[in-house]
């Protein structure tokens, strides 16, 4: 999707928010793929109720601004949950109410039963999350959303890592968000991406920061693509 003036601002807000949050820290941190990443973003560090809210702010906006036509939200167990739930609160603040539902890991034999939670799938409905590592959890979530006689309209996510999987010596020429979006024909909408965190780094006035733009760049440059 094309990205406006105010966009990159959210963006760049929201990537000082989760700086200063202590969500998005620098360092040397190793990935699910076994790489030495200079930094890492940990979103069950939004963990009180006012940074809650604030995240929950930048993911309502950052959908309204992106033209998607939606009904409702979905939260993949687990983060997903919060993320989903937080989001619709905060869309009826901003004036557009809509429902929302999750899915739980295990499905439950009393009560109402199933795995589904909340209100019943139907219209277009947008996955919210935090990130896609290797997008199990949303491909899970579009088959419970198709499943259910609904469509999937997109996946909202906070961070876009921008990297390519595979093997050091073989790596893929896609990130997990292309080839979700290329597998399902669905969009990702990112509040921020790495290119965004990058240039945060980079025009930041704190040499604290600074010093931490040309890691993450060279590990860019060895890891990342180029969209």
């Amino acid at each position: 999707m094309s990205t406006s003036a105010n966009e990159d601002t959210l963006a760049r807000d929201f990537v000082k928010f989760a700086v200063d949050a202590g969500v998005l820290r620098f360092g040397e941190f190793r990935t699910k793929a076994g790489r030495l990443s200079p930094y890492f973003f940990n979103s069950a560090l939004f963990d009180d109720g006012a940074k809650l809210a604030r995240l929950a702010e930048f993911y309502a906006r950052r959908l309204l601004a992106s033209g998607c036509r939606f009904d409702m939200l979905f939260g993949p167990a687990y983060k997903g949950i919060t993320l989903a739930a937080a989001s619709a609160v905060e869309l009826a603040r901003q004036g557009r109410n809509v429902a929302f539902a999750y899915n739980r890991k295990e499905a439950k034999a009393h009560g109402e039963g199933g795995t589904l939670v909340g209100a019943a799938l139907r219209g277009r409905v947008v996955i919210v999350d935090d990130v896609i590592t290797d997008g199990a959890s949303k491909r899970e979530s579009v088959e419970l959303i198709r499943a259910a006689g609904a469509e999937p309209a997109a996946v909202l996510i906070a961070l876009d890592r921008m990297e390519r999987g595979g093997a050091d010596d073989n790596l893929s020429a896609h990130s997990a968000v292309e080839d979700f979006e290329r597998d399902y024909g669905l969009p990702v909408i990112a509040i921020a991406t790495l290119r965004d965190l990058l240039q945060y780094l980079q025009s930041n006035a704190d040499p604290a920061l600074s010093a931490h733009g040309a890691r993450v760049g060279a590990y860019r440059e060895r890891y990342g693509v180029r969209t």
